[in-house]
């Protein structure tokens, strides 16, 4: 009996409350959930942690989860169980996942199957739970709604986390120009590497000039910005004619001239994956595992967390001083 109750439960992290890091509570007893009709029950290798996910915890987000919950979307590993009328799946396949129903925080995870694509053994299970949010964000932000055409040039504003890196070899491999922004000289170096053709400091005081002086009098045609509250008003002054800016995230108010949208017809446009059709997520689905098959999308998985350490990992990923790839928590 004792063994049949101890394989009926997990290790997973619960909210019971909205807050800072510390309503992250580590629990061992949680029951493994059950998949129904079209679900799948995944063993969680690995699940990427993504800045939105603070933001829920604070109660700070639109959408709140009823409590108490486990948070995490982007999860990969081995599918353990298949609900009814699955047939995508079977046990022992590798997988990722770009949205949980019981939560990504978590020795095992139930999922819709249609949120569940298959990975390549290209990749390991660590870049698996770093490809969901970020790199769907990213192709949204650039195509879906940013309608970027291969020739025009993209500022990745925040440029070596888990999005900006998604964001610089999915446009590098679209055939764009690519600029990207980051914190640090180990940063810059990394989002020159993962296929920007210019890397700037955004902690440097002149940076914007220097972009400013690099694309001469056309200006940038789209920018994914990362940190509008900081940047947006600063983002219209680098646009070109007809340039658009997309936001991808935001802390906060900002202050900014709408004449500066007007001098050059352009546009902000706001982003949330959350948003997405199943049609445009199909269409997502399909470049992305076409680009793990060229070779072009690689993932890179920044800090590492064990799962009892979520809040550290929390705290870090609003706290610290650069961004340098994707991070995740291994059960």
């Amino acid at each position: 009996i004792t063994m049949a109750a101890t394989r009926s439960v997990m290790r997973a992290v619960r909210v019971f409350e909205f807050g800072g890091p510390e309503v992250l509570k580590f629990q061992s007893d949680v029951l493994i959930p059950h998949p129904k009709e079209d679900q799948v029950l995944i063993k969680v290798h690995a699940c990427g942690v993504n800045p939105v996910e603070t933001y829920i915890r604070s109660g700070n987000y639109a959408r709140k989860p009823a409590l108490p919950y486990t948070p995490g979307s982007d999860v990969a590993g081995v599918i353990e169980g298949v609900g009814e009328h699955v047939t995508a799946f079977k046990k022992g396949d590798r997988v990722f996942t770009i949205s949980t129903i019981s939560g990504g925080y978590a020795d095992y995870a139930v999922a819709a199957a249609n949120r569940v694509f298959p990975l390549s053994d290209k990749l390991d299970f660590r870049q698996g739970a770093a490809i969901g949010i970020p790199y769907f964000t990213a192709y949204r932000a650039l195509f879906q709604k940013g309608r970027a055409k291969a020739g025009e040039s993209v500022l990745v504003h925040g440029a070596s986390g888990g999005v900006g890196i998604a964001t610089c070899q999915i446009a590098r491999a679209c055939g764009l120009k690519v600029l990207g922004t980051a914190g640090t000289e180990e940063g810059m170096n990394m989002v020159l590497r993962n296929g920007a053709h210019q890397a700037f400091n955004h902690r440097e005081a002149n940076y914007v000039d220097k972009i400013k002086e690099y694309m001469g009098t056309e200006g940038v045609d789209i920018i994914i910005e990362m940190l509008s509250n900081v940047n947006l008003a600063t983002d219209l002054q680098l646009l070109s004619y007809a340039g658009r800016v997309m936001v991808v995230g935001c802390r906060g108010p900002i202050e900014i001239n709408p004449r500066d949208t007007m001098s050059k017809e352009s546009s902000i446009i706001g982003v949330s994956l959350f948003l997405a059709t199943e049609e445009e997520r199909r269409e997502c689905a399909t470049a992305l595992l076409d680009g793990i098959e060229a070779g072009w999308l690689k993932p890179i998985v920044g800090s590492e967390y064990p799962l009892e350490e979520v809040v550290k990992a929390h705290e870090a990923i609003i706290h610290s001083s650069g961004a340098r790839g994707k991070m995740v928590l291994l059960p």
